[in-house]
């Protein structure tokens, strides 16, 4: 009947289907080079940070949107010396080596990097609940890592005490990182508002500016 209903779901199907197909080939890392593997520290048919960063890229080159990766085992509250130094060599080989490859591929000018935690800790040791001192959450100063997708390269803005316990230098409120992810994607966060029960609401509440100093 030509129903224009139909039409998108049976083409709804199609994409379904085509993605399943596409699965196995994708999640074979095998394939890859073995500098590739030693780069991130992947290791095939293993579950690891690594496996996903090399994953991630493979995603990316394939033409998927947005790619989230969820590394789990940060809340050191105690034991940090032992836990820490481990998580930050699984964490940083297989970051560094995502963003060197994109970079070799083409792939990393139009690819926004946003690295990141629910939030800092504390400067100070945490004592209790283990063998060795951990860190106590903190809100009010922790660090985001941006890279490609026009952000400008090799820079660091703002800055904390020299405890890391408060920002003492350009600032940036969640609202405002928000803002500048939006914006480094080609949306206007202020155009993103729509009004319900008398108050307009948007992404970024009713605050947040760009940070135009990080923007190529």
């Amino acid at each position: 009947m030509g129903d224009p209903e139909i039409a998108t779901r049976i083409n709804q199907y199609e994409t379904a289907f085509r993605m399943q197909t596409s699965v196995p080939e994708l999640m074979d890392i095998s394939q890859e080079s073995k500098a590739t593997l030693e780069a991130y520290g992947a290791q095939p048919g293993q579950a690891s940070f690594a496996n996903n960063c090399l994953l991630a890229r493979r995603l990316i080159e394939r033409g998927v949107r947005m790619v989230q990766l969820y590394d789990a085992d940060w809340d050191h509250h105690h034991d940090l010396v032992s836990l820490l130094p481990r998580k930050c060599k699984d964490v940083d080989q297989a970051t560094a080596a995502l963003v060197q490859d994109l970079k070799q591929r083409g792939l990393l000018d139009e690819t926004l990097i946003i690295w990141g935690g629910e939030f800092g800790r504390t400067p100070m040791l945490q004592t209790g609940g283990g063998s060795q001192p951990g860190r106590d959450h903190h809100k009010d100063a922790f660090t985001m890592l941006l890279a490609g997708g026009g952000v400008k390269k090799g820079i660091t803005h703002g800055r904390t005490d020299e405890f890391g316990y408060n920002i003492v230098e350009k600032p940036v409120h969640v609202h405002d990182l928000n803002a500048t992810m939006l914006h480094l994607l080609g949306l206007d966060h202020e155009r993103l508002t729509y009004r319900y029960q008398g108050r307009a609401f948007r992404l970024t509440d009713v605050h947040g500016k760009v940070v135009d100093e990080i923007v190529a």
